[in-house]
């Protein structure tokens, strides 16, 4: 990890490259970005992922979106920038995307969470339970999030066992692979190691209303999602691909749910953000 200001990251890909931004998904953490390092190198691009638990918890909504924004600037200069947002890292990306206005070139929205104030996808998601309590009770759901925390640090596997408990499409082959399991038992304990509190900012940010700031990214946006996905249900790259003025392509993948599709889509996109150089 490099640090800069007081913001960790990760990079993987070529050493001096187009820089493009990876987004983690939560829980999750820039030990992620590692599926994208091949691919970086073939198409000379630098993968940077920030670690967002690095930034301090007091930093919230507009000052948190804007904190990464300047970062990126800070780090890319004068190059063209793009992103690749996974999960509820999409929603992120996205807030970011706004911040950082127009000066991203593409966005990536990979198994995106979409806003669950524009329809009823909470039913649907498998961890409705925990979004659920983000929503009405914050406070609960805080301590909820020092419990995992305390597993991820402690018993990092219990915790990617009950994670992966539904996982439907082919996430259940991922998760039956000793790579696959060494490498989300790692991002999980990188992902509470500090504390809980950059994954619960992550979580109680999401929750609430956010559908109304997709009217102002206009980014050459690209949508990839698994047909099977039960954590961010399909229903959500239907609406995400009619809300974002600039959605060029929807690419929805038979038989792959949420990292699964991550894994596929990772050569795809490295290709596609190639090809825009």
């Amino acid at each position: 990890m490099h640090s800069e200001q007081f913001l960790a990251y990760r990079q993987f890909g070529a050493a001096d490259g187009q820089p493009v931004i990876y987004f983690h998904g939560t829980p999750g953490s820039a030990d992620e970005c590692e599926i994208f390092d091949l691919h970086g190198k073939q198409h000379q691009l630098t993968i940077i992922c920030y670690d967002r638990s690095t930034i301090a918890p007091k930093l919230q909504g507009n000052a948190y979106y804007q904190c990464l924004a300047d970062e990126i600037t800070n780090k890319v200069g004068a190059k063209p920038v793009d992103f690749i947002g996974f999960s509820i890292g999409a929603f992120i990306a996205l807030q970011v995307c706004r911040a950082m206005n127009g000066k991203v070139r593409s966005l990536h929205l990979v198994s995106a969470a979409a806003p669950l104030d524009a329809g009823n996808f909470i039913d649907a998601a498998a961890g409705k339970a925990v979004f659920r309590l983000a929503q009405n009770h914050p406070s609960a759901f805080l301590r909820l999030a020092r419990v995992q925390g305390e597993i991820a640090r402690r018993l990092p596997g219990l915790l990617l066992r009950m994670l992966f408990s539904s996982a439907v499409g082919e996430d259940k082959a991922l998760a039956e692979d000793k790579t696959f399991r060494a490498a989300m038992t790692q991002t999980l304990k990188t992902c509470f190691k500090r504390d809980s509190l950059g994954y619960a900012r992550d979580v109680i940010a999401y929750v609430q209303p956010w559908k109304a700031m997709l009217a102002d990214v206009s980014t050459d946006t690209y949508i990839w999602h698994g047909a099977e996905d039960n954590w961010s249900p399909v229903a959500m790259a239907d609406f995400l691909a009619t809300a974002l003025p600039g959605c060029s392509k929807v690419t929805v993948l038979d038989g792959l749910s949420h990292y699964s599709c991550l894994y596929r889509a990772a050569p795809t996109i490295c290709l596609a953000i190639k090809t825009f150089s």
